[in-house]
């Protein structure tokens, strides 16, 4: 495996790179070392992989006569690069190359993917029959298998430019013999690809390279570290909770942070872990002004959150505006001192007004797009503020201002690239633009900072004057609202004057509930109408509803397995009778209608986190086969959220990440058990700083308590790791299933 650290130095016109095999690795950890730069280009920087099934068939003639014959089946590929920041168009050359053949064919190009689906089958003649008399260039010897190859090259349709290189693989025929073979293979680079540059001329590259390594044990080894670190947020005070510690003794917050909320996110007790170490938080600050502006355990552990719960977020409300920025630029200077010859201020200043309205009003109207846990977080966050400070009516506000106007939106805006908005990095004057669009984002986001007295405080006084063409009134009102719904985590009762707004409405065929005895349990085509306040199916188009689910009443809705009905395209929506299954008319529509439910209900309280796949027919669940109807479901609610939202996270990989933490720091914390056993018995003042004083202690017997648990857990793993280890390299082998191995370079 060879793990490459790029970086694009201009030293002599030409771009360079450092590779360091995985093994040498832990040579150069935790040091800074300078790496001679080698040369860079398409054809040997690859990446991805393609599924080839290969087979060699003895064929008899219409003689009697027995020829070879090679079998080329190229599935598909997958990882492909993207090219100028697009998906590719790729096609394939399969080739059978010998001492004096070149036999190439080639697949359909396939538009706009890095995973192109091929299913394409070539045949090469290998042998001819003992009969075929004429000479030619095909004509090849039996002993000569030992000299062919199989070759696929993978290419980009330039159309009218030059065709781009991506990859190639070989494949000797004499490992297939008469057996058919199918893999997955690497794309390599080419054999040649720089051998005339010079590495001595592109210059060297100074590195501090940090890896590490984790043998993830089997489950079973974590679940003392596991049940201790899910626990914290029960334990009084949080400062004496495992998890706490673990932030406590790393150097580096973010090493602990990251795993940490993972696992907490995995097991659903992210919420209430965060709610505590923010009260902690709330204790230490003393104006109301500076809530959460800190860079505390508290907002460090709701950045990361955002950051993996927030993906599809940013992407539904912020990259359409954000494409448009970076693809069609417009000149949005407003500092006179960096204003170029020709640059028209006023122009320039219409311009930014422009985007940071576009941008403002795209947040402001995606309260229904907010992942149900981010505004879970915002709700505990708003009332620990509120209660912290009773006599500010706006620290409720603040508090989850600050994360999700300054913490989350507007760096999104000024770094696109980090959060997959855009592929690449973007140029000069958009980068420009985008810091004034986030400064802008950022002042409209703060509670109070369009008041006069705020802008008057601007460090620069051409933002102060861009400011002033904003009616306060109008963005506040609009801030405020938005802020309300995504930190709310109850539907609210519409007040009789409110109008419920239309959502979605189609037509699609719902199943007969059998409400009535003699009720036909029948497919009927019927209206479907969603508001803000209700779900509702109608016979006709305009017509008074049969029948109608409050919103608040709406529990879960999921997909329908289709052994149920027979029916593709279906989803039920269960409340607090029987579940209503529904047929769409097709599967884009299907999903349309699965998302618009789930986020208009993602506030209810009573949401289920267990739902049942299959309907209840014949007396059972055909999911589970449970014969009672109001049983628990069997399986983990996944609708709440887009499916592109699902977290995929490795409980065991995260514990043991923690695990190895733990490890690192057992000087510290046998250091603070010792400091905790001291106070316990000495309750006066400390005489003189010492190792621990820079530690929360507030519980010396709990805190204590916890410490030791921690050290016994990581002590009895420390000896299964190792006997794990002894029992690995004797018996495993390398990369195997039962062996995983994680490694991770930064």
């Amino acid at each position: 495996m060879l793990l490459e650290l790029r970086k694009e130095v201009i030293c002599t016109g030409m771009p360079g790179k450092v590779a360091i095999k995985k093994e040498d690795l832990c040579n150069y950890t935790g040091k800074e070392n300078w790496f001679m730069l080698q040369p860079v280009d398409s054809n040997s920087e690859v990446q991805g992989k393609v599924h080839l099934e290969l087979k060699l068939n003895e064929l008899i003639t219409d003689n009697g006569s027995v020829c070879q014959q090679l079998v080329v089946h190229i599935k598909e590929c997958h990882g492909l690069p993207l090219i100028n920041g697009q998906n590719c168009d790729p096609y394939a050359t399969v080739s059978l190359v010998g001492p004096s053949r070149n036999d190439q064919k080639k697949t359909k190009v396939k538009k706009k993917t890095s995973n192109p689906q091929f299913n394409e089958t070539f045949y090469f003649e290998v042998t001819r029959s003992s009969s075929y008399t004429k000479k030619s260039q095909f004509q090849v010897e039996e002993e000569d298998i030992e000299k062919l190859e199989v070759r696929v090259d993978l290419w980009n349709n330039g159309n009218l430019v030059q065709d781009i290189f991506l990859g190639e693989i070989k494949v000797p025929v004499k490992v297939l013999r008469n057996d058919s073979f199918q893999a997955w293979y690497l794309l390599q680079p080419r054999e040649n690809g720089n051998k005339s540059s010079k590495t001595d001329d592109l210059g060297s590259l100074r590195l501090n390279i940090c890896y590490t390594e984790d043998c993830v044990l089997p489950s079973e080894y974590y679940v003392s570290l596991r049940n201790l670190l899910l626990k914290s947020s029960d334990v009084q005070p949080i400062s004496a909770s495992a998890a706490y510690i673990l932030c406590e003794v790393c150097r580096d917050k973010y090493d602990a942070v990251l795993p940490l909320v993972r696992l907490l996110l995995h097991h659903h007790k992210l919420v209430p872990f965060v709610a505590a170490v923010a009260e902690l938080d709330l204790k230490d600050t003393q104006e109301a002004n500076t809530v959460f502006r800190g860079n505390s355990l508290a907002t460090r552990c709701v950045d990361e959150m955002m950051k993996i719960v927030g993906k599809h977020y940013l992407k539904v409300t912020l990259k359409a505006v954000i494409d448009e920025i970076c693809e069609s630029p417009k000149p949005c200077e407003i500092d006179p001192i960096k204003l170029r010859e020709g640059d028209n201020a006023e122009i320039n200043m219409e311009n930014l007004r422009y985007y940071v309205d576009k941008v403002f009003r795209e947040i402001v109207r995606s309260s229904i797009s907010c992942p149900t846990l981010m505004c879970d977080v915002f709700y505990s966050l708003r009332h620990l503020a509120a209660k912290r400070f009773p006599n500010d009516p706006h620290v409720q506000y603040s508090a989850v201002s600050s994360f999700v106007f300054l913490r989350f939106f507007a760096v999104a805006v000024v770094s696109p690239h980090t959060f997959h908005l855009r592929p690449h990095h973007p140029d000069a004057q958009t980068s420009r633009t985008l810091t004034l669009i986030s400064k802008a984002i950022q002042t409209l986001g703060s509670w109070g900072s369009l008041t006069k007295s705020k802008l008057s405080s601007f460090k620069e006084t051409f933002m102060c004057e861009f400011f002033k063409t904003f009616q306060e009134d109008k963005f506040t009102e609009s801030v405020k609202k938005f802020l309300d719904d995504v930190s709310s985590t109850e539907s609210k009762e519409p007040s009789g004057l409110s109008e419920p707004v239309h959502l979605k409405e189609g037509e699609m065929y719902k199943r007969a509930q059998g409400r009535t005895r003699i009720g036909k349990k029948n497919f009927k085509k019927r209206w479907f109408c969603l508001t803000s306040r209700e779900f509702t199916y109608h016979k006709q188009q305009d017509k008074e509803p049969i029948f109608t689910i409050p919103i608040k009443n709406i529990l879960a809705v999921e997909k329908l397995d289709e052994s149920s009905f027979n029916k593709k395209n279906m989803f039920q929506v269960l409340h607090g009778e029987k579940p209503l299954y529904i047929q769409a008319n097709n599967c884009v529509e299907a999903s349309e209608w699965i998302e618009a439910l789930c986020r208009v209900t993602r506030c209810n309280q009573k949401r289920l986190n267990f739902y049942h796949p299959s309907a209840f027919l014949n007396g059972s669940w055909l999911c589970c086969k449970a014969t009672v109807e109001n049983t628990v479901g069997c399986a983990r609610c996944t609708a709440d959220v887009p499916a592109d939202t699902q977290i995929e996270i490795d409980g065991d990989r995260e514990t043991e990440r923690i695990y190895s933490l733990f490890t690192i720091n057992m000087s510290k914390l046998q250091k603070l058990e010792e400091a905790c056993g001291s106070i316990a018995v000495y309750q006066g003042p400390r005489k003189e700083p010492d190792d621990y004083s820079n530690f929360t202690i507030e519980d010396s017997v709990a805190t204590f308590h916890t410490l030791k648990q921690i050290i016994d857990i990581v002590e009895k793993l420390n000896e299964s790791h190792e006997k794990y280890q002894k029992k690995r390299s004797s018996s495993a082998k390398y990369g195997s299933e039962e062996n995983p191995i994680v490694g991770k370079v930064s």
